[in-house]
């Protein structure tokens, strides 16, 4: 007997539905002293193709090994992966002392791009602090990156402890297009110095409505 809700079947013949939900869980890649963490199509179960117009990364506790700042890249390309797509960017964040102090927003130039093959940072141009308690976490989302039609376009959203000797809460945004009209089929994480301690990104996919 088949449990079915507002239309959707739930279970059916003890089988539960492979399509709940709009947001599909498609990879999880844990960092262990990883100088990248790389997600790319066709490869051990990841998926970045037509299957899904929006792909969400979702990062978990990123802790580094050093102080340092998390950046991401994309490519085009069928077998070498070199992850160097065109982009332009821009970058702002707000932060707050744990002192009560120190609370601001800010536009900041020298975190954006402008027709550049550089990995994006994440962050905004602070380093995460590297006590056992600090990490950053947050998600960036990835607009249609199969359409050989438009530009590619991004938006992130994270938050971090800053390095400094008294702790800042970071909130930091970023966005921006990749610009080419080649489908882009993998996307790599690394800190900009050094490796990644420990945490997790996960990969999901967002279907149509």
């Amino acid at each position: 007997m088949a449990i079915i809700s507002n239309a959707t079947t739930i279970l059916d013949a003890g089988a539960f539905s492979a399509s709940l939900g709009s947001m599909v869980h498609i990879k999880t890649l844990t960092a262990s002293s990883s100088g990248t963490l790389s997600f790319v199509n066709g490869a051990s179960s990841v998926v970045l193709d037509d299957t899904y117009p929006i792909y969400k990364f979702l990062l978990f506790n990123i802790h580094p090994g050093g102080s340092s700042e998390l950046t991401f890249n994309a490519s085009d390309d069928g077998s070498s992966h070199a992850y160097d797509i065109t982009k332009t960017t821009t970058h702002h964040y707000t932060v707050h002392g744990e002192s009560g102090g120190s609370g601001n927003q800010y536009y900041v130039q020298a975190e954006d791009l402008a027709q550049s093959t550089a990995f994006q940072h994440l962050m905004g141009g602070t380093q995460i602090g590297t006590a056992n308690s600090d990490s950053h976490s947050g998600e960036l989302t990835i607009f249609n990156p199969s359409s050989t039609t438009f530009m590619k376009h991004f938006t992130s959203r994270t938050q971090y402890i800053s390095s400094s000797s008294q702790k800042y809460q970071y909130d930091a945004y970023q966005a921006g297009y990749f610009n080419t009209t080649a489908a882009l089929t993998a996307f790599q994480f690394k800190m900009n110095s050094g490796n990644m301690d420990t945490g997790k990104i996960k990969l999901y996919g967002i279907k149509d409505s």
